[in-house]
């Protein structure tokens, strides 16, 4: 029988990793951690599940999952964040899965994203439904720094298994607005480095912000949706600014 290698991407998630590891007792036959460098006790709680830890340097998502994938033993990866957890009904499908072999090479999961502990039904942050299994010889992580993904051949097909993935993003607005201030200093990277200068990011800025409003249902979501577009707003803004910047400066 083949085994699974459970890869996880960390950086200062001592309040989030517990939770996670524990959804993958049982089901992962071994641990791989990938750590940018914590400052706290993320490292220490790893150890004690018995995690392969390797530190390297981060310089985007795409290539961190990717690198995560080449140090498992394994073929049949799990890929999952710091901050996700696996329902119970996840684990059992994946279980099943095991038990008979493997019969397909690449899976999908429903993914829930939470804010501050409430399951986000539009604001750009709907349930998805994303390929988190897979069989590393028919698939990889491309390696887009931000807006990453699974990429595997058309001929195949990714077979959706029963249970979710409980993405829990952000337990306070803080947290959520370090997090932006990151997402917004990895996209000023992307479009300088594409040439992707707008006349006004201001302007830019808006039309994200009554996107996801008005046609993501940012309104739907009460208070935590309009936090969401309005931080929208400011990560756009902040990254075109930063970008046009930098450009201006070569």
């Amino acid at each position: 029988m083949d085994r699974i290698s459970a890869t996880i991407i960390t950086k200062n998630a001592a309040n989030t990793i517990e939770q996670c590891l524990n959804s993958l007792v049982g089901i992962a036959d071994e641990l791989i951690i990938v750590d940018s460098y914590s400052t706290d006790s993320t490292l220490d709680i790893c150890r004690r599940y018995g995690c392969k830890i390797t530190q390297r340097q981060f310089s985007g998502f795409g290539s961190q999952r990717q690198y995560a994938v080449g140090l498992a033993t394994y073929n049949y990866i799990l890929s999952i964040d710091a901050d996700e957890v696996l329902t119970d009904e996840a684990r059992q499908s994946i279980m099943k899965v095991k038990a008979n072999g493997f019969p397909n090479k690449i899976y999908s999961l429903r993914v829930v994203s939470y804010f501050c502990g409430k399951a986000m039904k539009h604001s750009g942050w709907a349930p998805t439904q994303e390929v988190r299994f897979f069989n590393r010889r028919y698939a990889h992580w491309d390696l887009l720094d931000i807006d990453e993904g699974v990429t595997y051949p058309d001929s195949r097909i990714a077979h959706p298994l029963a249970g979710e993935i409980q993405h829990y993003r952000c337990v306070s607005v803080e947290e959520f607005d370090h997090k932006e201030q990151r997402r917004a200093a990895m996209m000023a990277r992307v479009i300088a480095a594409r040439h992707r200068r707008p006349f006004s990011p201001t302007l830019l800025a808006c039309w994200h912000y009554l996107h996801c409003h008005i046609r993501q249902g940012a309104w739907l979501d009460g208070k935590p949706g309009n936090i969401i577009a309005l931080r929208r707003f400011s990560t756009i803004r902040k990254a075109y600014t930063k970008a046009r910047n930098e450009s201006k400066a070569l």
